[in-house]
């Protein structure tokens, strides 16, 4: 598939600007293994890049004109604009990536004497919970490391990503999706302190069984008020536990001490939203462990408890994830599954048998069209590298 992608991106790239590209790039999405809604309590995720992402070709110009072209926006035309320029494009064109991505590299006193041309194409489904933004943020990064030949480290790149998304774009997001984007590795996922971005690459060893990415094909229309919801509720939890315990957040407590103090936090929904983060994160911990042993029915079994926890505790699931996440865990084969990303919408992962993935995609399909009256979409995803160029 990715070779008929860089064809059919090569071809229209010719066709739009006159010329052959000169480069190939791919960017990653990224899917969280587990530890949902623990990076802002201040606790570890587990993330990991997949082979699903956004592809790219591109090549220098002599002047100073950035042209870009997106066989996924195709009804934008040809985006165009003068590197210097630092103004915004109009709202919703995907160009304003491009240009956030340039002037966060530009304040790492990165400079840019000269234009380009961009094609890209991805197969990451908008608004899934895949990090669609931070692919193609990434893949801006690594053409422009490699068409004006910048010394940078990865991590100005993932910065770089983060500041253009926050910055420029104006969506409030942490780091974590950029950083797995630019950091993953082949069959190897990131453990990871939201707090500090100290991390451990953990070897993700599957054998015989693959990840199935479930998508509700239901656009996240409540994500971003409930998200600020949570964050408030966790954070007035937070405060409560501060009066007996000196802690800077909900990652910082184990389970044992919070079941003893939750009469601190005094209210019933508090307590639900905090119980999450406190028990996700050890959820999150023990997957680490799990996983070095080679254990997936135990690593299975947390996929399961940590969808639960988002559904009855911290009430981002929904019927489409329910749904989906529920009925896979039912399927001979399936070893566990659940919601990630934000929720309410989105995607949900699956451990799956590779022999029983046909069977999984029409017994959750069906079931999932009889529930929600339309259909989900199912891609089968391995573990993968960080963005990169591919010549």
């Amino acid at each position: 598939m990715p070779e008929e992608i860089y064809t059919t991106l090569t071809k229209t790239f010719t066709e739009k600007f006159g010329q052959a590209p000169a480069h190939r790039f791919f960017s990653p999405g990224r899917i969280n293994l587990i530890g949902e809604h623990t990076d802002y309590n201040g606790g570890y995720v587990f993330p990991a890049a997949i082979t699903l992402g956004t592809y790219g070709v591109a090549a220098n110009r002599t002047d100073n004109l950035v042209k870009l072209y997106s066989l996924n926006f195709a009804d934008q035309g040809v985006i165009e604009f003068d590197i210097n320029d630092t103004n915004h494009l109009p709202h919703g064109s995907w160009g304003n990536f491009v240009k956030g991505v340039i002037i966060a590299m530009r304040g790492f006193m990165n400079e840019f004497d000269h234009g380009f041309e961009l094609v890209i194409s991805g197969d990451l489904p908008n608004a899934s919970g895949l990090s669609s933004s931070s692919s193609l943020e990434l893949l801006i990064g690594v053409v422009l490391k490699r068409l004006f030949n910048l010394p940078i480290p990865r991590l100005q790149m993932v910065v770089s990503g983060q500041l253009a998304e926050n910055g420029f774009v104006g969506v409030n997001t942490g780091i974590m999706d950029q950083f797995a984007v630019g950091f993953g590795e082949k069959d190897k996922a990131i453990y990871m302190d939201a707090n500090s971005l100290d991390y451990q690459m953990v070897p993700v060893e599957l054998g015989d069984y693959v990840i199935v990415i479930m998508n509700t094909n239901k656009r996240r229309e409540l994500a971003d008020s409930k998200y600020n919801e949570r964050v408030a509720q966790t954070q007035e939890a937070l405060h409560r536990l501060q009066q007996k315990f000196d802690i800077v957040a909900l990652g910082k407590i184990d389970p044992a001490t919070f079941d003893a103090n939750t009469a601190l936090i005094g209210d019933e929904i508090l307590i639900k939203r905090a119980r999450h983060a406190v028990y996700e994160n050890e959820r999150t911990k023990e997957a680490v462990s799990i996983l070095k042993a080679g254990d997936l029915v135990e690593f299975g079994k947390l996929l399961n408890a940590s969808h639960e926890s988002l559904k009855t505790d911290y009430a981002v699931t929904g019927i489409e994830l329910d749904t989906l996440a529920e009925t896979a865990q039912q399927v001979p084969g399936c070893l566990g599954a659940r919601m990630t990303g934000a929720g309410f919408g989105g995607t949900a992962i699956a451990l799956v048998h590779k022999d029983a993935v046909e069977e999984l995609e029409k017994t959750v399909g069906e079931r999932y069209t009889t529930v929600v009256g339309y259909a989900p979409s199912f891609y089968v995803a391995s573990i993968g590298d960080g963005a990169k160029a591919l010549d």
